[in-house]
C-alpha cells in the first residue's frame, strides 16, 4: 500500500518511499548481511550447496505474506460479520492487533490445534536458537578472542559463548515484558532495528562492490551511523517536537544510509591517496558467481513476486476472497 500524507497511517508506510526508500535498507541488511540470518549459509559445504538454500529459502518465502498477511484480513472480516464475538479489545476500543493469529489458532478443531501450535512454538524455538547462537558467535569472535584472550583456547571461547548466551537471555527477559504495551511488535522491532542497520548495509555494500572502500572508512561509517540516526528519529519521539517534526522512520533510514555511504567513500577516497589499506581484502570474482540453476530460480521467484504485488494492488483481492 502507498499512503498519502494525509492518511494516519503514512509514518508506517511513507508514500512511495515504501518502494524506493528505506523498505528495500531493512530487507537487504536482514536478508543479506545479518549475521542471524547468513549463518546457515556460512554452514554450507560449498558456495553452490548455499546457493541452493538462498534460492529454497527465496521460494519459501513467498509464502510468508499469505502466512502473514491472510490471518489478519481473515480475522478482520470475521469480526466485521459477528463470527468472532468475544475479539480482545484495547482500552480505547480498538482491536488488538496481536491476537488475530492465536484468536484463529483457537478456533481450530481439536488435534489440528495441537499441531498448529506445536509448529508455532517450533519456529519460536528455532528462531531463538539461531539468535543465541548469532551472539555467542559475535561476541566470541569478533571481540573475546580479538581483544579480551587473544591466546584463548577452544574450551574457553565455547565457555564464553555459553555465558554470552545466558546473559543475553537475562537481558533479553525485561525488554519482553516490556514489549507487552508496545502496540505492533514487529514495527518496533523493525524501527529500533533501523538504527543500526544503515549502517552495517553501507560498509557491506561499497566493501563488496567498490574497491576503494578502506577499512577506516568503513569503521568510521558504521561508528558515524548511529548518532546520525538518533539525531534522525529523537525529535519525532520528543513530547515538545514530536507534533512539529514528522519524518517516518522509514525516511529516517534512507537518509541515514546516504550520508553513511558518503562519509566511507570520503575517508576512503583520502586514505588511498596517502597509503595502501593493509588489512583490506580482496576478492575474487568467482565468490559472485552463481550456477545456471540458481540464476533461473532467481528470476521466477521475482516475476512471482512482481505478480503477486500487481495481482493484490489495490485489487481488493483478498476482501473479496473472505466475502
Amino acid at each position: 500500500m502507498i499512503f498519502d500524507r494525509d492518511n494516519p497511517n503514512f509514518s508506517s508506510l511513507p508514500g512511495i518511499g515504501v518502494l524506493i526508500g528505506g523498505m528495500w535498507i531493512a530487507n537487504l541488511y536482514y536478508w543479506g548481511f545479518n549475521q542471524y540470518i547468513i549463518q546457515r549459509t556460512f554452514a554450507a559445504k560449498s558456495l553452490e550447496e548455499s546457493q541452493r538454500g538462498i534460492a529454497f529459502a527465496a521460494i519459501i518465502k513467498l509464502i510468508i505474506p499469505f502466512i502473514v498477511v491472510i490471518p489478519g484480513i481473515a480475522a478482520y472480516v470475521m469480526v466485521q460479520k459477528g463470527m468472532i464475538a468475544d475479539f480482545p479489545m484495547l482500552e480505547d476500543g480498538g482491536y488488538k492487533n496481536d491476537a488475530a493469529y492465536p484468536t484463529l489458532l483457537n478456533m481450530l478443531p481439536v488435534g489440528l490445534k495441537g499441531v498448529a501450535f506445536a509448529a508455532l512454538i517450533a519456529a519460536i524455538v528455532s528462531s531463538l536458537a539461531s539468535m543465541l547462537n548469532s551472539t555467542a558467535t559475535i561476541f566470541t569472535m569478533d571481540i573475546y578472542k580479538p581483544y579480551i584472550n587473544k591466546n584463548s583456547t577452544h574450551k574457553q571461547s565455547v565457555n564464553v559463548g555459553r555465558l554470552t548466551a545466558a546473559v543475553s537471555l537475562v537481558i533479553a527477559l525485561p525488554i519482553a515484558f516490556m514489549m507487552q504495551n508496545a502496540g505492533q511488535v514487529f514495527q518496533v522491532i523493525q524501527e529500533w532495528t533501523g538504527l543500526v542497520s544503515p549502517g552495517i548495509l553501507a560498509i557491506f555494500l561499497l566493501g563488496l562492490f567498490w574497491k576503494k572502500t578502506t577499512t577506516k572508512g568503513a569503521i568510521a561509517g558504521v561508528l558515524a551511523s548511529l548518532p546520525i540516526a538518533l539525531a534522525l528519529k529523537i525529535p519525532s519521539k520528543l513530547e515538545a517536537t514530536k507534533d512539529l517534526y514528522e519524518f517516518p522512520f522509514f525516511h529516517q533510514m534512507g537518509v541515514t544510509l546516504l550520508i553513511t555511504m558518503a562519509i566511507v567513500v570520503v575517508i576512503s577516497l583520502v586514505q588511498n591517496k596517502m597509503a595502501d589499506d593493509e588489512k583490506g581484502i580482496d576478492l575474487d570474482g568467482g565468490l559472485f558467481k552463481t550456477s545456471a540453476k540458481f540464476n533461473i530460480i532467481s528470476y521466477a521467484v521475482m516475476i512471482v513476486l512482481v505478480t503477486l504485488y500487481v495481482l493484490f494492488w489495490n485489487s481488493g483481492m483478498v476482501e473479496k476472497i473472505f466475502s
